[in-house]
């Protein structure tokens, strides 16, 4: 089977989204647990290395899941290959 326009486009946005949010994973999990200590301001009443660490984190991820499971499910349907959907 060749990939047409259409697929690569597909595949196109697929990728970037994925590399996108993984940037943003990456800076959460690394860049802001390697620079906390110099983070040292009150977010909610709480150091912000330790919330960030306990609490911020996790509901980054949760959303980069939510917003990535959201895109693709748009993106499948804008290109016709949605679940239950026949050609």
């Amino acid at each position: 089977m060749e990939l047409t326009a259409k697929h690569h486009e597909y595949w196109r946005k697929n990728v970037t989204i994925t590399l996108v949010l993984l940037a943003i994973w990456a800076i959460v999990t690394y860049v802001v647990g390697y620079l906390a200590r110099d983070l040292s301001f009150n977010f909610f009443g709480w150091p912000f290395a330790f919330w960030m660490g306990g609490q911020g984190a996790l509901v980054v991820y949760v959303v980069i899941i939510w917003f990535y499971a959201r895109y693709m499910n748009n993106l499948d349907q804008e290109f016709g290959v949605a679940e239950g959907e026949e050609d």
